[in-house]
């Protein structure tokens, strides 16, 4: 890897956003969406609108704002053709990696203040590991060898927006836009994918939030979509077959249909039942230092739905070497010959959809909008989707010559290579213009405010600065 190679891959952010650059509408939109790719990428501390404009953007804050919050180009198509990049240039071949494109479905949220947000409310909050005032989205990643991208992504609105007509309408909600739940939204974003038609999911996998939700897993295999998803330590299944536990008819009465519920067994136990032999240690990955590796078991079992026996499923169970430690339960439709290595690979995909949050939030500006619009969430995802595809194509690109080159190495090196604006003295008093402008007129508007709910109260300092 030499100095002109990494050079040459500055050239990725042009060539993308030529490809990408129709989408967005009229010209002056296109250039907003290349300003914003840019402070993605380069703008030191928090990347917001604000502070994207004054660096990148000739100090066009409004028209950077509304670019984002309220300018009408739609984030599907974008989406969508973020979705034919990927399987033109990350989907491997069946010879290099025989388990597919794995879909990864999951949630994050973002900490916010007030209650005019999109979607804030009250509610678990994954980042803070706790319930806090918050927007919570939902994400369908595709993961291959080669690296992976954001696909689609819906904002959760909670119950207590549905019939909030004056906050959806200050928040730009569509009349469209109903209450469903997270299991909901991602099976809407699983079809609008399938029905893009750019990227087939070989499997889905997904967490226990997902994986207790049996309507859920009832539509992926009615979808033909195979999937190992994890399940919560609570969950019972059939570890007989339902069919041959319906009661012989004794002649009197009605006829029994029902299985009686001798071989229900919760997963904890079917755990504790297996024999030594039955676990076998797997290694899915390398790892930045030691190997990431695990001890897997499966058996064949029914699943439970509705308080009745479902179709047969693999129960797939993961502990750490050694056997001391939290076990992890998954359920998977997958044929009954799958090999034990196929569906613990799987699985271990679901880390991948956590690396891609890690660096959306840590290296592109993933939770620093500003922006209050349900348009505008949606509208800086794709472009953080955007920049991170990027970013995942000069990596590609870099590591033909070095293996071992991570995302924030990327990262770092487009930093290098692509030109930033320099500090004039001229930029500097136009940067400080804006500050000392904006400060007043949130002044004049705060201390507004304050007269209002302090009628005939008068406040004189009694110093002035």
């Amino acid at each position: 890897m030499t100095p002109d190679e990494v050079r040459a891959t500055a050239n990725e952010l042009h060539h993308l956003h030529q490809r990408f650059a129709p989408l967005f509408g009229y010209q002056p939109a296109q250039q907003h969406a290349l300003t914003y790719l840019r402070g993605l990428l380069l703008q030191e501390g928090r990347k917001n609108a604000e502070a994207i404009a004054l660096t990148f953007g000739d100090g066009q804050v409004r028209a950077l704002q509304e670019f984002l919050a309220a300018s009408p180009w739609d984030h599907r198509p974008v989406q969508e053709e973020i979705q034919a990049a990927f399987a033109a240039d990350l989907v491997p071949s069946t010879e290099q990696w025989d388990i597919g494109t794995v879909g990864v479905l999951d949630e994050s949220g973002f900490p916010k203040k007030g209650r005019h947000s999109a979607g804030v409310a009250r509610q678990w909050c994954g980042r803070l590991g706790k319930k806090d005032n918050c927007q919570v989205g939902v994400y369908l990643v595709g993961v291959t060898p080669a690296g992976c991208a954001l696909l689609e992504h819906q904002l959760y609105l909670p119950a207590e927006w549905v019939l909030d007509k004056e906050r959806r309408a200050r928040a730009g909600v569509p009349r469209s836009v109903t209450f469903r739940t997270k299991p909901e939204i991602g099976l809407d974003l699983h079809a609008r994918v399938r029905a893009a038609g750019h990227v087939a999911f070989e499997w889905l996998t997904f967490d226990e939030n997902y994986g207790r939700d049996g309507d859920f897993l009832a539509q992926l295999e009615r979808r033909g979509q195979k999937y190992v998803g994890e399940v919560p330590v609570t969950t019972t299944v059939w570890t007989a077959d339902p069919a041959t536990q319906v009661p012989e008819y004794s002649g009197r009465g009605p006829r029994p249909t029902r299985p009686v519920r001798d071989s229900v067994r919760g997963v904890k136990e079917v755990a504790a039942s297996l024999p030594a032999e039955a676990w076998r240690v797997l290694c899915l990955r390398e790892g930045s230092g030691e190997p990431v590796a695990f001890e897997f078991a499966a058996v064949r079992v029914w699943a439970m739905r509705d308080g009745g026996p479902g179709p047969a499923v693999w129960l797939l169970l993961r502990r750490p070497v050694g056997g001391d430690g939290e076990v992890k339960y998954y359920v998977s439709n997958a044929p009954a010959e799958t090999p034990l290595e196929t569906l613990a690979l799987v699985s271990g995909c679901r880390v991948r959809v956590e690396e891609y949050f890690e660096d959306g939030k840590s290296y592109l500006g993933m939770g620093h909008y500003e922006c209050r619009s349900w348009a505008g969430w949606h509208h800086h995802m794709t472009l953080v989707a955007l920049a991170h595809l990027l970013v995942t194509r000069v990596r590609l690109r870099l590591r033909e010559k070095e293996s071992r080159l991570t995302l924030d190495m990327a990262v770092r090196l487009l930093k290098a290579v692509l030109p930033r604006p320099g500090l004039t003295l001229e930029d500097a008093l136009r940067v400080v213009a804006y500050h000392l402008r904006r400060n007043e007129v949130a002044k004049r508007s705060h201390a507004k405010r304050w007269k209002e709910r302090h009628k005939g109260v008068k406040a004189e300092p009694l110093f002035k600065t």
